[in-house]
């Protein structure tokens, strides 16, 4: 069996903890001692074991009220960051979400975090809140793999914009969540870390291809982590570990691409609609370097979240021209149409024409990823994976006319939902069209019956969304029969993320399907 079939066929074992992988980790009892107060020295076991509850207790909070608490001096970044990193330590073998860990630069940030709150010095709305970056973006210092061989033990010497604004903010540096190779497709296994365990069922996938971080949010590894989307990677995960993901607006974040395809956003994974809304804040913002950038100010995504929402006319999805959906999901999704309905909302069965954009998405994402993965598979085709193979050729089968056609669909498709969305403030329906699957499964092969026909076929309640330009937000939706989570999909108004986010913290509060945790955290 070669290397690239190996990497489309996921292992079902999750490699060990190696001291490459996780040493600052394990030595992190050191530094703890290195950075405490000398009163922290020689704690009795009593206190100890009172000081491990309270870490616990801390890694189960919300972002906001971990940010509060900090803000108010009643707890400090080191308490934060300690507690974090045991928890890690203790999570990490059963699910390998957060692959690459920086536990000595996180504490000694930690410190510097505390001695600024001390000094009553300038502070971010993220100050003191552990972190970790999708395994996609540069991070200065820290390995940034792409899940690839080819970038294994690469360390790149800048950070991205999405880093550097997340540090500005005042968050500190954990680490680097799990991803598929390149971050293509929506089930997080590569052949540098292996696979990414859904929480919930360390049988099932967690997702992808952020999955890494929506395990290691689900868990408590971290109260916030960021992600990045085409098809769905800020959805789909968080729909399967039963947290929350915003697809913001193309230019939304500002994700340091010179393209002008709206496809790729990157944005924030939290555990309530509210900590979504405070991590978007601190990533969005205009930068005139990039042709997509927004220059709303974040600030309004830290107002508060409560709105009435009598009157308001929602879309809800008929069967998004009748593409298959697992039983289970149907049940789960549409038993929250009366939720919306006892908000005040006025709820009809309407959706966006999606015809043609089966065949147009899909061409558009092969040709955008031609360039990038062309020469890799030159190089060394054994390093890289048959679904990436698969895009390239598809990419160099297409003519000129074939893109031609895609892009007229994706303008119409534009303008179609623009017209949408003047009769429907949101559109509503699932984020997934199955339930989580076996981990060792590269992807589903058929759903209800029908074949898929490629390895993001699966996935067309997430892209036929993407392909609208229009800000979607994956919210927890309840679970089927087995226990596992569904997530449902708000979809809203052109560059309306904040109308969004209302809309998912009504929906939240109403059914508090969020507060379900793991059972392996029990």
């Amino acid at each position: 069996m070669s290397d690239s079939e190996r990497s489309d066929s996921p292992s079902d074992e999750i490699p060990p903890v190696s001291r490459r992988r996780f040493n600052a980790t394990v030595a992190a009892g050191a530094v703890y001692t290195a950075l405490s107060s000398p009163a922290d020295a020689g704690i009795p076991a009593q206190a100890s074991a009172q000081a491990g509850q309270q870490g616990e207790e801390l890694c189960d909070l919300s972002a906001v009220e971990l940010a509060a608490r900090l803000a108010r001096k009643e707890v400090s970044a080191r308490e934060v960051m300690r507690a974090h990193l045991a928890r890690i330590e203790r999570i990490y073998p059963r699910v390998n979400a957060i692959v690459t860990v920086v536990a000595d630069q996180a504490l000694a940030n930690a410190a510097r975090a505390d001695e600024a709150i001390a000094r009553n010095g300038p502070t971010g709305v993220l100050h003191g809140l552990p972190v970790a970056h999708k395994d996609l973006v540069d991070t200065a210092g820290i390995r940034t793999t792409q899940g690839s061989p080819f970038y294994r033990d690469y360390v790149p010497t800048r950070d991205a914009l999405i880093v550097t604004r997340i540090r500005e903010a005042g968050a500190i540096t954990v680490g680097k969540t799990n991803t598929p190779e390149f971050g293509a497709g929506s089930q997080t296994f590569n052949t540098v870390f292996g696979a990414t365990r859904n929480p919930y069922d360390l049988t099932k996938t967690c997702g992808g291809s952020s999955g890494g971080a929506a395990v290691a949010v689900a868990t408590g590894m971290l109260p916030l982590a960021d992600g990045t989307d085409v098809g769905g990677s800020l959805r789909n995960p968080p729909a399967f570990c039963n947290v929350v993901g915003l697809r913001p607006a193309p230019g939304r974040v500002p994700n340091e691409s010179t393209s002008w395809s709206t496809f790729s956003v990157a944005g924030p994974i939290g555990r309530s609609v509210a900590d979504v809304a405070l991590f978007l804040s601190a990533m969005a913002g205009a930068d005139r370097r990039y042709p997509l950038w927004l220059d709303d100010s974040p600030a309004r995504f830290r107002a508060p979240l409560g709105r009435d929402f009598k009157g308001v006319r929602v879309a809800w999805w008929r069967g998004l021209g009748g593409i298959p959906f697992e039983p289970e999901i149907r049940r789960v999704v549409d038993s929250n149409r009366k939720v919306f309905e006892d908000l005040g909302c006025i709820v009809e069965e309407a959706e966006p024409e999606f015809a043609g954009v089966d065949t147009a998405f899909p061409l558009l994402r092969f040709v955008g990823n031609h360039a990038k993965f062309a020469p890799l598979i030159q190089q060394r085709p054994d390093w890289v994976k048959d679904t990436i193979k698969y895009e390239v050729g598809q990419a160099e089968r297409a003519s000129g006319g074939d893109v031609s056609r895609a892009l007229a669909r994706q303008a119409q498709m534009f303008s179609q939902s623009r017209e949408f969305f003047e009769r429907y403030a949101y559109f509503i329906l699932p984020v997934t069209q199955v339930a989580p699957f076996d981990v060792t499964t590269p992807y589903p092969a058929e759903i209800a019956g029908t074949a898929m026909t490629s390895y993001i076929d699966w996935m067309r309640s997430c892209w036929y969304v993407t392909m609208m330009s229009n800000p979607a937000i994956s919210v927890p939706g309840g679970f089927t029969a087995n226990g596992l989570p569904v997530g449902l999909q708000i979809v809203g108004r052109h560059r309306d993320e904040w109308s969004v986010l209302q809309l998912a913290h009504a929906f939240e509060q109403a059914t508090h399907h969020g507060r379900r945790r793991p059972p392996l955290l029990g």
